[in-house]
């Protein structure tokens, strides 16, 4: 399931070590504006403890993690809906996205230019999420400026579109207030006529405080509504550079438990509105991707298309049991396993076998 994240924020802000850190893809990190301009794209592993666990009991030939896909995106600057910047090219980059994660400068240094004109150890979170923030609903308001004239003429043809008319509506004076549009109540009708106008500021958020090393223990106050993840890009640079031994003992070294990086895969998979089911045999144990809310047939179909055509029962075993009772056998013996249809929703953790016709 190819689901997306565009890592934005403004120049300077570590976007692209954060990046590099994070996929080890190696993409351009550097003191100026605009040092990235063509979206680097790389696809990141989902820390998921389960699947040693998994391993631990049938001894995989492999174990396989599930991946979220990242797109490392230049740096957007105050009147890019204007096209400054770049600012169209960047936009439409995100546009292409399913969320976006926006990384806001909290670390101080003299050396790293926070905006042209301003150097110094000056920072200022709140006002550079604002910024981003104002540039993608002045980009949104824009989107719909076009889109409405043509919805008006079409909606008087098709009355199928009058309620897709009635939301780019109340959209439009909702982002015109300075609004985010996903934050307008709605109906999940009017949610669903949404998406299909295509704006920004409905993609899910989260943000990435990049902090200096000493504020990584630091609670911070939410943006829009939301607690930033405090991550220490330095940090995780070099973590990135280390074997997994060197790595433990680093972290263990700043009393952390985990890489901030893994505790961002984890959050960006949760905002994609994912969940993972796992398949457990001697070749592998994988954990694959489903929407939250899917049904077995649409699991099914995540490993082969044939598979949700020919769909005919899942045979299941909760993660739970399936760990408890040493495997398939134990649970099985203890009616644990069990048989779903097709209407049965995936749980996350669920360990599957399908049966189908092909």
């Amino acid at each position: 399931m190819a689901l997306s994240i565009g890592i934005v924020g403004l120049p300077n802000v570590g976007k692209s070590t954060l990046f590099t850190a994070l996929t080890k893809k190696g993409g351009l990190a550097a003191n100026y504006p605009f040092a990235t301009i063509d979206p680097n794209v790389g696809i990141v592993d989902v820390p998921d403890d389960r699947l040693g666990k998994l391993a631990d009991i049938v001894h995989p030939g492999r174990i396989v993690p599930a991946t979220v896909e990242f797109v490392d995106i230049a740096g957007l600057v105050k009147g890019a809906n204007q096209g400054e910047g770049l600012g169209n090219q960047f936009l439409a980059n995100i546009r292409e996205t399913d969320a976006i994660c926006e990384v806001v400068r909290y670390f101080k240094d003299p050396n790293v230019m926070r905006e042209v004109g301003r150097v110094g150890e000056f920072v200022d979170p709140a006002a550079d999420a604002d910024t981003i923030m104002t540039e993608l609903i002045l980009a949104d308001i824009q989107t719909l400026e076009k889109q409405l004239p043509k919805l008006e003429k079409d909606a008087k043809r098709d009355k199928e579109l009058a309620p897709k008319l009635e939301i780019a509506r109340r959209l439009s004076d909702w982002l015109n207030e300075g609004n985010r549009a996903a934050t307008l109540d709605m109906t999940p009708e009017e949610r669903a006529a949404a998406k299909g106008l295509f704006l920004l500021t409905m993609k899910p958020m989260l943000y990435v405080a990049n902090v200096d090393e000493d504020m990584l223990g630091e609670e911070l106050e939410p943006i829009d509504g939301v607690r930033p993840i405090p991550i220490c890009a330095k940090i995780e640079a070099e973590l990135s550079e280390l074997d997994a031994e060197e790595a433990a003992e680093y972290l263990a070294s700043l009393g952390l438990e985990q890489p901030g990086l893994d505790v961002l895969a984890q959050a960006a998979y949760k905002l994609l509105g994912l969940q993972s089911f796992f398949t457990a045999g001697e070749m592998e144990v994988k954990a694959w991707t489903v929407r939250q809310g899917a049904t077995a047939p649409q699991a099914a179909g995540v490993i082969h298309s044939d598979f949700e055509r020919g769909f005919i029962k899942a045979e299941v075993i909760a993660y739970d049991d399936y760990i408890e009772l040493g495997g398939e056998q134990g649970a099985k013996a203890a009616g644990k396993l069990r048989m779903e249809g097709k209407e049965y929703v995936m749980a996350d953790g669920d360990v599957v076998h399908f049966r189908f016709n092909v």
